[in-house]
């Protein structure tokens, strides 16, 4: 049965009651819905392109993407563009590198998206960190926000990092080998917390 984001945020606060001031600003936690099949080839192309870049940059650089895809992210309109086509979107060379393999692999039947619903979150993340520029942020951005998993602690996103760090009053922002077994209390819920991390930082900037 599932729980309901209001005992979601609830078991949140009980597990660290340093939440309390976001989850009172913010109030229950987005629901993480799975992206169907068709469409996740797309997210990914976008996760790899967010790498590294503020969202600002990854928002523009992606929608060049879309563009020089003719408006929709597949596997066969990514085969159709040249290397030097995909980096005049701004586009690094890896990014593309990868992007070009993970459509190949796509392509070529050695990844099938609509498998990973049935996978668990370690085997989707194994699988995807197999592939050529794909590392654990970018598997777990495609665990939380396509396959909408809900117990992904990505402790590499800087955002989670430095929310955890202002609800906390710490004045440096902590590591991400620290921030791992700090999310052990919220086993269950973790992609939760992590999104009330970076509604932390939302409100520290007054974009909220």
């Amino acid at each position: 049965m599932a729980i309901s984001p209001d005992s979601i945020a609830a078991q949140i606060v009980d597990c660290d009651p340093a939440f309390a001031p976001v989850i009172e600003a913010i109030g229950p936690p987005k629901v993480f819905r799975p992206t169907p099949p068709a469409k996740r080839f797309a997210t990914v192309v976008s996760s790899i392109t967010s790498q590294l870049l503020s969202i600002k940059a990854a928002d523009t650089i992606y929608g060049r993407v879309v563009a020089a895809c003719g408006g929709v992210v597949t596997p066969e309109t990514i085969a159709a563009l040249t290397h030097d086509e995909l980096r005049s979107t701004g586009l690094s060379n890896a990014k593309v590198a990868s992007i070009h393999d993970v459509a190949a692999r796509v392509r070529g039947g050695t990844l099938n998206l609509a498998r990973h619903g049935r996978m668990s979150d370690d085997e989707v993340l194994g699988e995807l960190v197999a592939i050529r520029g794909i590392g654990t942020w970018t598997a777990h951005m495609y665990l939380l926000f396509t396959l909408g998993r809900p117990d992904i602690w990505p402790t590499g996103d800087l955002g989670v990092r430095n929310g955890w760090s202002l609800l906390h009053g710490e004045t440096s922002m902590i590591s991400a080998g620290d921030l791992g077994p700090l999310g052990d209390p919220f086993t269950g819920f973790r992609s939760a917390t992590a999104w009330y991390c970076w509604q932390a930082v939302h409100l520290h900037r007054g974009d909220r």
